[in-house]
């Protein structure tokens, strides 16, 4: 009905009204993420980032056909042309001192990259000699990655017929070699390099020579007679990567200032080669002094990033990692830039080659194919790097001038603040993200960009999914060892973010776990890696004063707890966890009773509205068999059950177990059950006749001590012993199942001459946690059977849950506080609303009364109206009969929603409540039995009710026929809710901490039968079954805090109230009909007025000065504020109005002089002033 009304007009506002400040102010009950949410972890996004077959090139072939001094006869080189190979020039010297020097160079480059990879040199060699070469490689690597680096600028091109050349023996002719045969030999995974005029002619070979090995492995596959069966399967080349220098049509530049292998210099020696092409290239002239000889002079070493080199080429990497992210696809940014540390290096430099290559019309090939980067904007911030570098060179060699440091990493800094401020919602990632990964090596920059990148995960899981696929997760893991105090605050939130959307990373972190005196830190870990679920204590283990989980197994875990988040931290002792359970009041208070908090254990999730006994035959114990066990248990049936004192830990936790197994919440009475009933299958196990052993075996085992001896001969001799009384007593229940609930297969029958019970074959001297006798091999198959008991675990949601805040934006502005959002719009409409019915209401009071029998509203409930309740705000009427709720639109005549309450068939509803009536309405019913439930999505014609919460509001109540049952009064203004009933206290509860706050003795032997409480009073006023009348100041001791009692009335008080205002007084009806005006300043009554007698039902209007009440005679009485009668109803409206049933219930509206009857005939009414008054 909410977002019904939500979408109408604004039924007559006008602009210049504006709504109640108090509405804006008042506090909203049950209305956080764990009542509106469902309690479950977020979907889980599929990390893509994390490389599960990380390789490594652990072999490198470096294969040179030179052949210096003898030009390839199908090339025409120009005059002058480039002639350097690996910066040596080979007509320097003696031509083959050049090739060993070439070679030894070239191994030098590479060994920049990848120093522990195993290199082989095969100069001008021959087919044999290539062969040899790979299959040695590929057998000495074995799965690891091979690099074939082919230098083919002494022999002619490659064939289209997929050839490369090399030499014969003597060098006196070029001999091709088969890509198909290069394949065989190198295997996969290899990568391969070309460096050769043409080169593309190769990748495409290799490419046709794959797919033919893919077709031979297919039919090799199919048809297992076919003869390439019987032959060698060939490799398959999938995993192998090839770059080459041009296209299949394409010759190498030969311009003479560029080397001659411009494409190796490229992959090996970017920084090199990007300095000298910068300088031939015309913008130089900006820079002055700057010359080809100059820039050979630049100091520094590639890895120290604080000279002017190692600057340089740690911006290089960054932007080429920028452009690689930003334009190819994640997945094969992974395969490249992620999963081989010398591929990954070659591929930032291929990036490098192809701008620098196309600029001469030659385009670099690979394979995969790479989209084009050449013109991508980040190549403009390494040139203006490089621009920046260099201008400062002439004074540094000549001068010996400090070197300043680029701005470029502080710039993108900026650049990507400004992407997090300025940004829209929906915005494609920001380039860079790869920077700022980069930036985390700088002490310098770090601590802005840590900041920055923990600004960027807050957006949410597809931030952190971005950060983790550009390779957040090595700096950051290694950040964790800094022993820097200001990162660890960023650090903390930067890793919660990344937990939360890749729990996996925990077993990353295990290292670093820090054992501390108290175990709860392994606790916890092991909490966190496995099903993050607390384990309860191990018996065994907490009498060493620690906590150890229980465990068949490492990874089995045999019973968990369900416990509330707050708790966990203090519970590292059996002595704290006793005294934990102590202060959760589960101490006897008036003969037993139990008290929780409302959202201790509650979770927000769906719940079914029916509450009863399990509907899984594989339980044990009934809900009826539970309850019976709660209600009844004493001190000394536990002693006698257990064998422990009742103050212990064991106890407590079984009585917590039996409490909660009759929780009105469905999800925690379900998790309860199933332990209960995993240690109700376990007892039994160990109780069961066990088969005798024959004479022959017991004469072979029977214990030394003649008394044990003694035991056994009883057994084989007679029946066995009877058990006492109150060790009986669970297993009794548990043979008693109810109807249709038989007990699991498998579960073995009434004890024979031939079995004796179990716990009889334990030597009395036996410890109190030892395992006992092995069972024998008959029973395993009982306890297949009974696997689902053994393995019984209680779990939830409300970690996963709980980690799911970290992955959602925590600094965004909350959608309720966005002055622009749809939940603040409808916000503000529902509040002017609430100040036209107000406002509408008080002109229609201040006319005056002068009758209230307008019947505006008839209709059948679907059962006896036992409570009726109106909506502050909208036309809606809640009517509550035995166990459902009906909720109805008085204005138009229909009846919204009807659904069961989920209270159990023997209790009955006796109280409801609206919270939060002026914004979210919540619903909160009361039960005899004293359970509480909030519900949420009544009266809503797209939603179906869900239960937001429910718990035991209070403890030991029986439920009568002629009792108050349970009785409360809500105080928006505090989120407080005072509850009693037929009970000798008055709890206080506060929803904001979901805690019980206060047990007020009433300080009578009678119940409670009204409550109503005055929040700028504090005073809390209770009407009682012996006629008194009862004040209690909340602010003072429990000793003295009842101010006031009043014995004026000498019966049952039907309605206490306590007027909203500073002077308010107190009224109070009784069944005699006395109405009696108390000043709670003083002893005795201001005022007395006598209305009819043998009331049923009263209310008092807050607003109006009237009173009604209902009565056994079938009528209904209107009285004014003085006592003078207004107007009886005794008839419902219509030609053939019929006489009234006995009043049941009856309420005011809280604003409109409005009144709802309910009868014992089904029919709920609600009546008005007159029509013309209205």
């Amino acid at each position: 009905m909410e977002s019904e009304m939500l979408q109408s007009p604004l039924l007559g506002l006008g602009e210049e009204e504006e709504a109640d400040l108090t509405d804006w102010n008042l506090p909203l009950a049950f209305m956080k993420k764990r009542h509106c949410e469902k309690i479950e972890g977020s979907k889980s996004l599929a990390q893509s980032w994390r490389m599960k077959d990380r390789m490594k090139t652990v072999s490198v072939a470096l294969v040179l056909c030179l052949n210096v001094g003898v030009d390839p006869p199908d090339v025409v080189k120009t005059t002058p042309c480039a002639r350097l190979e690996c910066w040596i020039d080979p007509l320097s010297m003696g031509p083959q001192k050049a090739l060993e020097t070439i070679g030894a160079n070239l191994q030098k480059q590479y060994e920049n990259w990848q120093p522990r990879a195993r290199y082989k040199q095969s100069l001008d060699p021959t087919v044999d000699e290539v062969k040899k070469l790979c299959t040695s490689l590929r057998r000495n690597a074995k799965e690891e990655r091979v690099l074939f680096h082919y230098n083919g600028h002494g022999v002619p091109r490659p064939t289209v017929n997929g050839e490369v050349w090399v030499f014969n023996k003597n060098y006196t002719q070029y001999i091709p070699l088969s890509v198909y045969d290069l394949q065989t030999w190198m295997g996969s995974p290899s990568i391969f390099v070309y460096d050769c005029s043409n080169a593309g002619l190769v990748v495409k070979s290799f490419k046709q020579f794959a797919l033919q090995r893919e077709q031979e492995l297919e039919v090799a596959a199919i048809n297992p007679n076919h003869p390439l069966a019987q032959m060698p399967l060939p490799p398959s080349m999938k995993d192998c990567i090839q770059l080459a220098a041009c296209e299949a049509h394409e010759l190498l530049p030969m311009i003479p200032d560029l080397p001659a292998d411009l494409f190796t210099s490229c992959l090996t020696t970017p920084i090199k080669i990007a300095l000298r092409w910068f300088c031939m290239q015309k913008c130089v002239s900006l820079v002055p002094g700057v010359t080809l000889d100059l820039i050979e002079k630049i100091p520094g070493r590639l890895n120290d990033r604080r000279t002017p080199l190692g600057e340089l080429n740690w911006v290089f990497t960054a932007i080429t990692d920028t452009i690689a992210w930003n334009v190819l696809p994640r997945d094969l940014f992974q395969k490249l830039f992620r999963q081989d540390l010398l591929v990954a290096s070659l591929f930032r430099n291929f990036l490098l080659a192809e701008r620098i290559m196309r600029s001469y019309n030659c385009t670099p090939v690979s394979s995969p194919r790479l989209p084009p980067t050449y013109m991508h904007a980040m190549w403009q911030a390494w040139d203006l790097a490089v621009d920046i570098c260099l201008s400062q060179l002439p004074t540094i060699i000549e001068e010996g001038t400090a070197f300043r440091h680029s701005p470029f990493f502080a710039e993108q800094l900026t650049a990507f603040q400004v992407w997090l401020t300025m940004g829209v919602e929906n915005r494609s990632p920001p380039e860079q993200l790869p920077i700022v990964l980069q930036v985390l090596l700088s002490q310098v920059h770090r601590l802005r960009a840590l900041d920055l990148l923990g600004r960027f995960l807050d957006l949410g899981p597809w931030a952190v999914s971005l950060a983790l696929s550009v390779g957040i997760f090595p700096y950051v893991l290694k950040l964790l060892q800094s022993s820097a105090r200001e990162l660890r605050p960023l650090l903390v939130f930067i890793w919660a973010k990344i937990l939360a959307v890749d729990s996996e990373l925990v077993v990353a972190l295990s290292h670093l776990v820090v054992q501390y005196e108290s175990n709860f830190c392994t606790v916890a870990l092991q909490f966190m890696e496995e099903e993050k679920n607390y384990p309860l204590p191990s018996p065994a283990a907490t009498e060493g004063g620690s906590l150890t989980p229980v465990r068949d197994s490492p990874c089995t875990p045999k019973l968990r707890s369900v416990s509330s988040y707050g708790n966990i931290r203090a519970v590292t002792t059996a002595r704290s966890l006793n005294k934990s359970l102590q202060n959760l009041s589960l101490t006897e208070e008036t003969g037993g009773a139990v008290a929780f908090s409302p959202g201790n254990l509650s979770t927000s999730s769906s719940a079914s509205s029916t509450l009863g006994s399990p509907e899984n035959e594989e339980y044990i114990l009934s809900f009826e068999t539970i309850d019976k066990m709660r209600r009844v248990s004493s001190y000394s049936a536990l002693n006698s059950l257990i064998g422990v004192s009742f103050n212990s830990v064991y106890t407590q936790i079984w009585r917590v177990l039996l409490h909660l197994a009759a929780d009105p919440y469905p999800d925690v009475s379900d998790l309860a059950m199933r332990a209960l009933n995993s240690i109700a299958y376990k007892a039994t196990m160990n109780a069961r006749p066990q088969r005798v052993l024959d004479a022959t075996s017991l004469t072979q085992s029977a214990p030394a001590s003649p008394t044990n001896k003694g035991t056994h001969i009883h057994q084989v001799g007679g029946s066995p012993p009877a058990s006492s009384t109150s060790s009986c007593s669970l297993t009794n229940d548990v043979s008693k199942q109810p109807g249709g609930r038989d007990l699991p297969p498998g579960r073995p029958g009434p004890a024979g001459p031939q079995y004796t019970p179990h716990s009889h074959q334990f030597p009395r001297t036996r410890k109190m946690f030892d395992k006992g006798p092995d069972q024998t091999a008959d029973d395993a198959d009982d306890v297949a059977g009974h696997k689902s008991f053994v393995c019984a675990t209680a779990q939830t949601g409300f970690c996963d849950w709980s980690a799911r805040y970290f992955a959602q934006p925590v600094m965004k502005i909350p959608e309720e506080h966005d002055l622009e959002s749809q939940i603040r719009k409808e916000r503000e409409w529902r509040f002017l609303r609430n100040t036209r019915v107000r406002r509408q209401a008080r002109q229609l009071i201040q006319k005056g009364i002068t009758r209230l029998d307008d019947q505006i509203f008839l209709n059948r409930n679907p059962g006896v109206p036992s409570v009726v309740k109106f909506h502050p705000f909208t036309p809606c009427v809640a009517v509550a009969d035995k166990d459902s709720i009906c909720f109805w639109d008085w204005e138009k005549g229909e009846k919204l929603d009807y659904f069961h309450n989920g209270n159990p068939r023997y209790t009955r509803v006796t109280a409801m409540e609206y919270l939060n009536g002026q914004d979210c309405s919540l619903l909160l019913t009361a039960t005899d039995d004293g359970a509480i439930r909030v519900w949420k999505n009544f009266a809503d014609l797209e939603k179906n009710p869900e239960m937001v919460t429910a718990w035991q509001g209070l403890s030991d109540m029986l439920p009568t026929t002629r009792g108050a049952g349970m009785v409360v009064d809500w105080e928006q203004e505090t989120g407080l809710l005072m509850s009693s009933g037929d009970v000798r206290i008055v709890r206080v509860w506060d929803t904001d901490r979901e805690a019980k706050v206060q047990d007020i003795p009433t300080g009578a032997d009678s119940c409670v039968t009204s409550l109503s409480c005055d929040s700028h009073r504090s005073l809390i006023v209770a009407g009682l079954g012996d006629g008194s009348i009862r004040v209690y100041d909340r602010r003072m001791a429990l000793s003295e805090c009842r101010v006031m009692t009043y014995r004026e009335h000498t019966a049952w008080v039907v309605k206490a109230h306590l007027q909203k205002h500073p002077e308010g007084h107190i009224v109070s009806v009784s069944v005699n009909g006395d109405v009696r005006f108390f000043d709670p300043r003083m002893p005795e009554s201001v005022n007395v007025l006598q209305i009819v007698k043998g009331l049923t039902a009263l209310d008092i209007h807050p607003q109006a000065q009237l009173i009604a009440c209902g009565s056994v005679n079938q009528f209904t009485a209107i009285y004014s504020g003085s006592g003078e009668l207004i107007n009886h109803i005794k008839y419902y409206d219509g030609f053939m109005g019929q006489r009234v049933g006995a009043i049941s219930c009856l309420a005011f509206h809280p604003h409109w002089p409005h009144l709802a009857v309910g009868s014992n005939d089904y029919y709920i009414s609600v009546y008005s002033v007159e029509k013309r008054v209205r």
